[in-house]
């Protein structure tokens, strides 16, 4: 029996994906075991979002054969669609999957060993004669089907509703990466929550390259239509979003989303900046004055959601005056969360020949301007909720500060605690829903019942 370690970069969709390869995998056969430990096989699904994202996925891969020489170490994912000629040229990696192509692991896998086994001494192609990898950008390409069968954690599970994106904004090369929108059948959707809830998930995380598109391959949005079906699924209590594009949330997909009680008040609407001018060069395709409109919908219905962003800061041509725009606008929105991230040249982008790049001490100071901020409006938000009384979806122990707690989360996300004798002491553990009042801060980011 051949063992294989599986391990994941970047984004949800990534982890959706590596879930499903090991599944496959173990039903074939293999022995599952850690990335730390010594694997005939290591699979690395990798990340490319930025060059750093690259970069991490070559260690990753070069880490592998490190520890086993003799080991088949198969790159996937994206930085394998955006640098094909470098990860060919890679004496790390033996075999090479594309997007598209993951679904087909287990076969790949025994095509390669096959010709490994033919052809002795001599190497096999990377790319198996190209059947391992597609031409993700395509207009043809299908949805790539693919199920989760069984529970990766304790109560949490990430379901992919689709993969692709057109939006292609000037500083991303995902695009590229990941091809044209494509959405999951929604039947296939239904029928994989219905089997995870049987399984014991409690609550589901959609995930896609780009959810506000769903169904938009097909003729229309279906994200609303979605939600209402799976709000009906008996056993899910939990339904989140991954990142949305702002201009998804009208009145009718407010109210639509408000009318459903399984779906979580916690909404991450990318920002990137509160500058038009910024905005209009990064190719977004909102104003800020548009941003600000759906978060007023989504607090019209809501009694305090918890609306996280992303923002870049230093992006190309960002003056100090656009800067300040986009700091104003933050604080006057006073976000739960915002993840900020300081501008970094994609190779392949627009935006990475672009003017007026910005220094990197002058992206650090406005960054950490920024960070100070989201800061202070995170423990602003957690603290209006000491004294209430709300549901806590519990997952894992934590030791903090030398001492075990039960670390769970409420609907809005927010970190919650309760020491380990205590929760023992009230029956509480890992995948119940209990109800609780909110007594004090354990840290900036946890609340103590």
């Amino acid at each position: 029996m051949k063992s294989v370690a599986l391990h994941s970069l970047g984004c949800k969709v990534n982890r959706y994906e590596t879930d499903v390869m090991g599944q496959k995998l173990q039903e074939s056969g293999y022995n599952i075991v850690t990335f730390d430990e010594k694997a005939d096989v290591y699979i690395i699904n990798t990340c490319s979002v930025t060059s750093i994202a690259d970069h991490k996925s070559r260690q990753m891969l070069h880490r592998a054969k490190r520890k086993n020489p003799e080991a088949v170490v198969v790159a996937c994912g994206c930085y394998v669609e955006t640098d094909k000629e470098g990860v060919k040229a890679d004496d790390s990696i033996d075999l090479i999957v594309g997007n598209n192509k993951k679904a087909e692991i287990v076969e790949i896998l025994r095509d390669y060993f096959d010709k490994k086994e033919e052809q002795t001494g001599l190497k096999v192609d990377k790319l198996l004669g190209g059947e391992s990898m597609t031409e993700i950008n395509d207009p043809a390409q299908e949805y790539e089907r693919m199920e989760l069968k069984s529970m990766p954690g304790h109560t949490r599970a990430y379901i992919k509703i689709q993969d692709g994106c057109n939006q292609f904004c000037s500083y991303c090369i995902i695009p590229y990466a990941r091809g044209r929108i494509r959405s999951r059948d929604e039947a296939e959707i239904l029928c994989e929550v219905r089997k995870l809830a049987a399984d014991g998930c409690r609550e589901i995380v959609l995930t896609g390259i780009h959810i506000s598109s769903y169904g938009l391959d097909k003729g229309e949005s279906a994200l609303l239509s979605l939600l209402q079906k799976l709000n009906d699924i008996e056993g899910i209590d939990r339904i989140r979003l991954s990142s949305l594009e702002p201009r998804i949330i009208t009145e009718e997909m407010a109210e639509g989303m408000a009318a459903l009680p399984k779906v979580c008040p916690h909404f991450h609407l990318s920002l990137q900046s509160g500058s038009n001018d910024t905005l209009k060069r990064m190719n977004r395709h909102y104003s800020a004055e548009e941003y600000a409109e759906s978060v007023r919908l989504l607090r019209k219905v809501y009694d305090k959601p918890a609306i996280t962003t992303d923002i870049i800061v230093g992006f190309p041509g960002e003056t100090k005056e656009t800067f300040e725009e986009s700091r104003k606008f933050a604080e006057d929105i006073d976000f739960y969360e915002m993840h900020v991230f300081k501008y970094s040249p994609r190779k392949g982008t627009v935006a990475a020949k672009m003017e007026d790049q910005l220094t990197d001490r002058e992206k650090t100071a406005r960054s950490n301007v920024l960070l100070t901020m989201t800061k202070e409006q995170s423990k602003r938000y957690r603290e209006s909720f000491i004294g209430a009384t709300e549901k806590v979806l519990w997952e894992d122990f934590e030791t903090i500060d030398g001492k075990e707690y039960l670390i769970g989360l409420t609907t809005r996300y927010i970190r919650i605690a309760v020491p380990k004798d205590k929760a023992e002491e009230l029956g509480i553990k890992s995948g119940d829903i209990t109800e609780h009042t909110f007594n004090s801060f354990l840290r900036d980011d946890t609340l103590l019942i």
